[in-house]
Protein backbone atom coordinates (compact mmCIF):
# COMPACT_ATOMS: atom_id res chain seq x y z
CA UNK A 1 0.00 0.00 0.00
CA UNK A 2 1.07 3.59 -0.45
CA UNK A 3 2.15 5.16 2.83
CA UNK A 4 1.15 8.79 2.25
CA UNK A 5 -1.87 10.65 0.96
CA UNK A 6 -4.38 8.28 2.54
CA UNK A 7 -7.36 8.84 4.79
CA UNK A 8 -7.11 6.14 7.44
CA UNK A 9 -9.54 4.88 10.08
CA UNK A 10 -7.90 3.09 13.03
CA UNK A 11 -10.06 1.33 15.61
CA UNK A 12 -8.71 1.25 19.13
CA UNK A 13 -6.42 4.06 18.08
CA UNK A 14 -6.37 6.16 21.24
CA UNK A 15 -3.47 4.34 22.92
CA UNK A 16 -0.93 1.56 22.55
CA UNK A 17 -0.30 0.01 19.15
CA UNK A 18 -3.16 1.92 17.52
CA UNK A 19 -1.83 5.31 18.59
CA UNK A 20 1.74 4.36 17.60
CA UNK A 21 0.43 3.53 14.11
CA UNK A 22 -1.55 6.78 14.04
CA UNK A 23 1.56 8.78 14.90
CA UNK A 24 3.53 7.25 12.04
CA UNK A 25 0.73 7.65 9.54
CA UNK A 26 0.34 11.32 10.50
CA UNK A 27 4.09 11.90 10.07
CA UNK A 28 3.84 10.28 6.62
CA UNK A 29 1.27 12.91 5.57
CA UNK A 30 -1.97 10.97 5.96
CA UNK A 31 -5.31 12.06 7.40
CA UNK A 32 -5.92 9.82 10.42
CA UNK A 33 -9.19 9.09 12.24
CA UNK A 34 -9.11 7.06 15.45
CA UNK A 35 -11.94 5.56 17.46
CA UNK A 36 -12.18 4.39 21.04
CA UNK A 37 -14.73 3.94 23.81
CA UNK A 38 -13.18 6.36 26.32
CA UNK A 39 -13.53 10.03 25.44
CA UNK A 40 -10.87 11.22 27.89
CA UNK A 41 -8.28 8.87 26.37
CA UNK A 42 -9.16 10.14 22.91
CA UNK A 43 -8.75 13.72 24.15
CA UNK A 44 -5.31 12.84 25.52
CA UNK A 45 -4.36 11.39 22.12
CA UNK A 46 -5.54 14.54 20.35
CA UNK A 47 -3.49 16.70 22.72
CA UNK A 48 -0.39 14.73 21.70
CA UNK A 49 -1.26 14.85 17.99
CA UNK A 50 -3.51 17.84 17.25
CA UNK A 51 -4.03 16.73 13.66
CA UNK A 52 -5.74 13.55 14.81
CA UNK A 53 -9.48 13.19 14.15
CA UNK A 54 -11.27 11.36 16.95
CA UNK A 55 -14.63 9.63 17.31
CA UNK A 56 -16.10 7.96 20.38
CA UNK A 57 -17.54 4.57 19.38
CA UNK A 58 -18.37 1.39 21.25
CA UNK A 59 -17.64 -1.16 18.55
CA UNK A 60 -19.20 -3.94 20.59
CA UNK A 61 -22.60 -2.50 19.63
CA UNK A 62 -23.76 -3.33 16.10
CA UNK A 63 -25.61 -0.04 15.59
CA UNK A 64 -22.51 1.94 16.58
CA UNK A 65 -20.42 0.10 13.98
CA UNK A 66 -22.95 1.01 11.32
CA UNK A 67 -23.08 4.58 12.63
CA UNK A 68 -19.28 4.79 12.48
CA UNK A 69 -19.27 3.61 8.87
CA UNK A 70 -21.96 6.16 7.96
CA UNK A 71 -20.18 8.99 9.80
CA UNK A 72 -16.78 8.29 8.28
CA UNK A 73 -17.99 7.86 4.70
CA UNK A 74 -20.20 10.97 4.95
CA UNK A 75 -17.66 13.30 6.57
CA UNK A 76 -14.46 11.81 5.12
CA UNK A 77 -15.59 10.24 1.83
CA UNK A 78 -11.97 9.94 0.70
CA UNK A 79 -11.34 7.26 3.36
CA UNK A 80 -9.38 4.44 1.73
CA UNK A 81 -7.73 2.50 4.58
CA UNK A 82 -9.34 0.62 7.48
CA UNK A 83 -7.12 -0.62 10.32
CA UNK A 84 -8.93 -3.13 12.55
CA UNK A 85 -6.76 -2.77 15.63
CA UNK A 86 -9.16 -2.71 18.61
CA UNK A 87 -8.79 -5.75 20.83
CA UNK A 88 -8.85 -6.92 24.44
CA UNK A 89 -7.06 -9.76 26.21
CA UNK A 90 -8.35 -11.61 29.27
CA UNK A 91 -6.33 -14.20 31.15
CA UNK A 92 -8.15 -16.89 33.08
CA UNK A 93 -8.23 -20.52 34.17
CA UNK A 94 -11.32 -22.32 32.85
CA UNK A 95 -11.59 -24.27 36.12
CA UNK A 96 -12.01 -21.04 38.03
CA UNK A 97 -13.98 -18.97 35.52
CA UNK A 98 -17.64 -18.31 36.34
CA UNK A 99 -19.21 -18.97 32.96
CA UNK A 100 -22.66 -19.32 34.53
CA UNK A 101 -23.05 -15.88 36.03
CA UNK A 102 -20.32 -13.95 34.25
CA UNK A 103 -20.47 -15.06 30.61
CA UNK A 104 -20.90 -11.47 29.40
CA UNK A 105 -17.39 -10.74 30.65
CA UNK A 106 -15.91 -13.47 28.46
CA UNK A 107 -18.23 -12.82 25.52
CA UNK A 108 -17.05 -9.21 25.48
CA UNK A 109 -13.66 -10.45 24.27
CA UNK A 110 -15.27 -12.42 21.44
CA UNK A 111 -17.35 -9.45 20.34
CA UNK A 112 -14.45 -7.00 20.39
CA UNK A 113 -11.91 -9.28 18.73
CA UNK A 114 -14.07 -11.11 16.18
CA UNK A 115 -17.49 -9.60 15.60
CA UNK A 116 -16.34 -5.99 15.37
CA UNK A 117 -13.50 -6.44 12.82
CA UNK A 118 -15.54 -8.92 10.75
CA UNK A 119 -18.48 -6.52 10.58
CA UNK A 120 -16.38 -3.43 9.87
CA UNK A 121 -14.46 -5.23 7.13
CA UNK A 122 -17.72 -6.25 5.49
CA UNK A 123 -19.15 -2.74 5.82
CA UNK A 124 -16.10 -1.01 4.38
CA UNK A 125 -14.92 -3.49 1.73
CA UNK A 126 -17.49 -2.55 -0.98
CA UNK A 127 -16.86 1.16 -0.32
CA UNK A 128 -13.08 0.80 -0.39
CA UNK A 129 -13.29 -1.21 -3.62
CA UNK A 130 -14.51 1.94 -5.38
CA UNK A 131 -11.20 3.69 -4.63
CA UNK A 132 -8.18 3.63 -6.93
CA UNK A 133 -6.00 2.46 -4.04
CA UNK A 134 -7.21 1.07 -0.73
CA UNK A 135 -6.31 -1.31 2.08
CA UNK A 136 -7.70 -3.22 5.03
CA UNK A 137 -5.14 -3.92 7.74
CA UNK A 138 -6.16 -6.49 10.35
CA UNK A 139 -4.10 -6.65 13.53
CA UNK A 140 -4.03 -10.25 14.73
CA UNK A 141 -1.25 -11.66 16.95
CA UNK A 142 1.56 -14.17 17.05
CA UNK A 143 -0.86 -15.97 19.39
CA UNK A 144 -3.10 -16.68 16.40
CA UNK A 145 -0.46 -19.27 15.45
CA UNK A 146 0.89 -20.36 18.86
CA UNK A 147 -1.91 -19.98 21.40
CA UNK A 148 -1.20 -18.49 24.81
CA UNK A 149 -2.85 -21.09 27.01
CA UNK A 150 -3.71 -18.69 29.84
CA UNK A 151 -5.48 -16.37 27.35
CA UNK A 152 -7.52 -19.00 25.47
CA UNK A 153 -10.30 -16.80 24.11
CA UNK A 154 -7.87 -14.12 22.97
CA UNK A 155 -5.71 -16.65 21.14
CA UNK A 156 -8.76 -18.25 19.50
CA UNK A 157 -10.21 -14.91 18.40
CA UNK A 158 -6.94 -13.88 16.81
CA UNK A 159 -6.76 -17.23 14.99
CA UNK A 160 -10.26 -16.56 13.69
CA UNK A 161 -9.29 -13.09 12.52
CA UNK A 162 -6.24 -14.54 10.75
CA UNK A 163 -8.44 -17.04 8.90
CA UNK A 164 -10.95 -14.33 7.99
CA UNK A 165 -8.13 -12.12 6.71
CA UNK A 166 -6.84 -14.85 4.40
CA UNK A 167 -10.33 -15.33 2.93
CA UNK A 168 -10.81 -11.58 2.62
CA UNK A 169 -7.51 -11.23 0.76
CA UNK A 170 -8.58 -13.79 -1.84
CA UNK A 171 -12.08 -12.37 -2.24
CA UNK A 172 -10.68 -8.87 -2.81
CA UNK A 173 -7.74 -9.96 -4.95
CA UNK A 174 -9.28 -8.60 -8.15
CA UNK A 175 -10.17 -5.24 -6.58
CA UNK A 176 -8.06 -2.24 -5.59
CA UNK A 177 -8.16 -3.28 -1.91
CA UNK A 178 -4.99 -4.77 -0.43
CA UNK A 179 -5.55 -6.95 2.62
CA UNK A 180 -2.67 -6.92 5.09
CA UNK A 181 -2.23 -8.83 8.33
CA UNK A 182 -0.09 -7.48 11.16
CA UNK A 183 0.76 -10.15 13.74
CA UNK A 184 2.42 -8.57 16.79
CA UNK A 185 4.40 -10.44 19.44
CA UNK A 186 4.03 -9.29 23.04
CA UNK A 187 4.49 -5.52 22.89
CA UNK A 188 5.02 -3.25 25.87
CA UNK A 189 1.49 -1.81 26.10
CA UNK A 190 -1.33 -2.09 28.63
CA UNK A 191 -3.17 -4.82 26.71
CA UNK A 192 -4.85 -7.05 29.28
CA UNK A 193 -3.95 -4.66 32.11
CA UNK A 194 -1.06 -2.53 33.27
CA UNK A 195 2.23 -4.33 33.81
CA UNK A 196 1.46 -7.56 31.94
CA UNK A 197 3.66 -6.84 28.92
CA UNK A 198 6.60 -5.00 30.45
CA UNK A 199 8.94 -7.61 28.98
CA UNK A 200 7.42 -7.27 25.52
CA UNK A 201 8.95 -5.55 22.52
CA UNK A 202 9.39 -1.77 22.88
CA UNK A 203 6.35 -0.10 21.29
CA UNK A 204 8.23 2.36 19.09
CA UNK A 205 10.65 -0.26 17.76
CA UNK A 206 7.72 -2.56 17.00
CA UNK A 207 5.74 0.16 15.19
CA UNK A 208 8.82 1.14 13.15
CA UNK A 209 9.32 -2.52 12.20
CA UNK A 210 5.74 -2.87 11.02
CA UNK A 211 6.03 0.25 8.88
CA UNK A 212 9.16 -1.15 7.31
CA UNK A 213 7.10 -4.21 6.38
CA UNK A 214 4.43 -1.97 4.86
CA UNK A 215 7.09 -0.15 2.85
CA UNK A 216 8.33 -3.50 1.55
CA UNK A 217 4.82 -4.43 0.42
CA UNK A 218 4.43 -7.46 2.70
CA UNK A 219 0.95 -8.94 3.09
CA UNK A 220 1.72 -10.65 6.43
CA UNK A 221 3.94 -8.73 8.81
CA UNK A 222 5.37 -10.10 12.01
CA UNK A 223 7.97 -8.64 14.33
CA UNK A 224 10.48 -10.16 16.72
CA UNK A 225 9.32 -13.52 18.03
CA UNK A 226 6.12 -13.50 15.96
CA UNK A 227 8.04 -13.71 12.67
CA UNK A 228 8.89 -17.39 13.12
CA UNK A 229 5.42 -18.21 14.47
CA UNK A 230 3.79 -17.27 11.16
CA UNK A 231 5.39 -20.30 9.48
CA UNK A 232 5.90 -22.81 12.30
CA UNK A 233 5.23 -26.50 11.67
CA UNK A 234 2.52 -28.14 13.77
CA UNK A 235 5.11 -30.02 15.82
CA UNK A 236 6.99 -26.80 16.54
CA UNK A 237 3.73 -25.08 17.49
CA UNK A 238 2.87 -27.82 20.00
CA UNK A 239 6.33 -27.64 21.56
CA UNK A 240 6.28 -23.83 21.71
CA UNK A 241 2.83 -23.75 23.33
CA UNK A 242 3.80 -26.34 25.93
CA UNK A 243 6.92 -24.39 26.87
CA UNK A 244 4.98 -21.12 27.10
CA UNK A 245 2.42 -22.71 29.39
CA UNK A 246 5.04 -24.22 31.69
CA UNK A 247 6.69 -20.81 31.98
CA UNK A 248 3.41 -19.04 32.83
CA UNK A 249 1.49 -21.74 34.72
CA UNK A 250 2.40 -20.41 38.13
CA UNK A 251 0.70 -17.09 37.45
CA UNK A 252 -2.65 -18.87 37.03
CA UNK A 253 -2.55 -20.86 40.28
Amino acid sequence: MKLSGNTILITGGSAGIGLAFAERFIKADNTVIVTGRREHILLNAKEKFPGLITRVSDLNIESERVALFDWVTTNYPEVNVLVNNAGIQQRFNVLKADATNNWSYFNNEITTNIEAPFHLSMLFAPYLATKAEAAIINVTSGLAFTPFVIAPIYSATKAALHSFTVSLRHQLAETSVEVIEVAPPAVNTELGGAGLHVHGEPLDAFADGIFKGLEEGKKEIGYGTSVDRLRMSRDDVDKHVENMYKAMKGSME
